[in-house]
C-alpha cells in the first residue's frame, strides 16, 4: 500500500477513520474517485494512445461505491452480473465508449449497455491503452504467464519525460531535493534519487510588499545558490513541483520545465524476454495454449531451432512486427493479424496469433489482485473478478 499511497500522492487512506460516538462520523465511504487515484497510479492516464478513450466513462467521482466487478469487456450481461451482485463500477480493459456517440436509442450493443448501465446505476471505468504502455501491465502479465524472463519493453515510449530545474539557497538543497524525490522525481530505469547540482549565484530585488527569505527591500541581493536538475515523469510534474513549493525557502521559486526527448525505458508498447531453458516449438505451442487457454494459434513457419526469445504484445500488434524482427526475437505472439500482414515476417520471425481476448485473459484477475491492496484498507468494500464469458469469436 505505501507504493500505491507514494504513487497518488497519499491521497487515498489506508485504514476507516477511528470509531467515535457519532454514527455519522462512523461512516467511510469510498468513492469512485477513490478507485479512479489507485487505478491512474496503477496505469496513468497520460500514457493511453491518442485515439484510446480510457478513464471514467459513465458515473460521478463523488458516488459511493458499494462493490467493483472487473471485466475484459462490458456487455448488458455484464451489467446485469453487477447489479446481481451488489457491484455499482465496472472496471473494463476495453472501454465501451470508443467511437463518437451522438445519440442513445438503444440502437445497438453498445448503447443498450450504456443505458442499462445509466439506469442501474452502475458506473463505468476503462484502464486501456495506458494499461498495455506501462512495463507492469498487460505485457508483463503474458511474459509471467509464459514463464519469460529479463522482460523488457518492446517499443519504448517517447515525450514522457520532463526535466525539472530549480535554483536552491546551498542549505536547504538537500531538504527541497529529498522532497522533490518523495514526490517521483529522479526515478530513471532501474535507478532512484537522480539529480544533477552545480552551484552558482542568484541575483534579486525585492519590492514593497514581498517577504524575501534573505535580503533587504528594495536592495540587489546575491545568494549563493544550486541549480537542482531532475528527471520526472510527464503524469508526475504537478507533483513534484507542489512538493516543490513546499519545501523551498523563496517566497517565489524560480523554475523551468522542460519536455525531454528520451524514451521512457519502462513505459511503451509490448514486451520482449527469455526462457531460462530453449524451448522446442510444439512445447512452445503447448504451452501458450495452456497459459492463455487459446483453442488455437494461427501462425506462420516455425523456428528451426529451439525458441529462447519472445517478443509479445497484448490486444492488436501487427503495429509492432519490425521491432519484434529487430529486437532479435524468434517467435512474436499476439492477435489480430490480416491474412496479408502473415507475409511480413519473411522468415524472420515466427508470428503466433493467440486471438486477442486469449492474448488479454489474465489481466480482469491481476486487476482484481492490483485492487485488493484498496480493499484491505477498506474492510466493506468487495472487488470480484466477472464470470461473464465477453469473447464474442467461437470456435467449433
Amino acid at each position: 500500500m505505501e507504493l500505491v499511497r507514494k504513487a497518488i500522492g497519499g491521497e487515498i487512506a489506508t485504514s476507516p477513520p477511528e470509531t467515535t460516538g457519532d454514527p455519522c462520523k462512523n461512516c467511510f465511504m469510498v468513492r469512485i474517485s477513490d478507485i479512479t487515484a489507485l487505478l491512474e497510479a496503477i496505469a496513468p492516464p497520460a500514457l493511453q494512445e491518442g485515439y484510446d478513450n480510457s478513464g471514467l466513462l459513465v458515473g460521478e467521482p463523488s458516488t459511493e461505491v458499494k462493490g467493483v466487478l472487473v471485466s475484459l469487456d462490458v456487455t448488458e450481461d455484464v451489467v446485469a452480473e453487477a447489479v446481481e451482485r451488489g457491484c455499482n463500477l465496472i472496471v473494463s480493459h476495453h472501454p465501451i465508449v470508443f467511437r463518437p456517440l451522438k445519440r442513445l436509442t438503444g440502437k445497438n450493443q453498445v448503447e443498450r449497455t450504456i443505458m442499462m448501465a445509466l439506469r442501474s446505476g452502475v458506473g463505468l471505468y476503462a484502464i486501456h491503452t495506458n494499461l498495455d504502455n506501462v512495463a507492469h501491465g498487460v505485457n508483463a502479465m503474458m511474459c509471467r504467464k509464459l514463464g519469460l524472463g529479463e522482460m523488457r519493453v518492446l517499443r519504448p515510449k517517447g515525450e514522457t519525460l520532463s526535466k525539472v530545474v530549480t535554483y536552491v539557497p546551498h542549505a536547504e538543497l538537500e531538504e527541497v531535493r529529498n522532497a522533490m524525490f518523495a514526490a517521483g522525481a529522479g526515478e530513471v530505469g532501474g535507478y532512484d534519487a537522480c539529480s544533477f547540482s552545480s552551484e552558482g549565484t542568484g541575483t534579486f530585488r525585492a519590492q514593497e510588499g514581498a517577504d524575501p527569505h534573505v535580503g533587504d527591500i528594495g536592495t540587489r541581493h546575491e545568494e549563493p545558490e544550486t541549480r537542482l536538475e531532475v528527471v520526472v515523469e510527464r503524469w508526475n510534474v504537478g507533483r513534484v513541483l507542489a512538493a516543490m513549493w513546499a519545501a523551498h525557502p523563496y517566497e517565489e521559486v524560480a523554475h523551468d520545465v522542460i519536455q525531454l526527448d528520451n524514451i521512457h525505458p519502462t513505459a511503451g508498447s509490448g514486451g520482449i524476454g527469455v526462457f531460462d531453458e530453449p524451448m522446442a516449438w510444439g512445447d512452445f505451442v503447448q504451452k501458450v495454449k495452456l497459459a492463455f487457454d487459446a483453442p488455437i494459434i494461427r501462425h506462420t513457419a516455425p523456428p528451426k531451432e529451439k525458441i529462447k526469445t519472445v517478443a509479445l504484445c497484448g490486444g492488436t500488434g501487427s503495429f509492432l512486427l519490425p521491432d519484434a524482427i529487430r529486437a532479435g526475437a524468434q517467435v512474436f505472439l499476439s492477435s489480430d493479424f490480416k491474412y496479408h500482414e502473415f507475409f511480413d515476417a519473411e522468415g524472420r520471425v515466427t508470428i503466433a496469433d493467440i486471438g486477442h481476448a486469449e492474448a488479454e485473459s489474465g489481466i480482469s484477475e491481476w486487476l482484481v489482485n492490483q485492487m485488493a491492496v484498496l480493499k484491505d484498507g477498506f474492510p466493506n468494500f468487495a472487488v470480484l473478478l466477472s464470470a461473464v464469458r465477453t469473447n464474442p469469436i467461437q470456435v467449433s
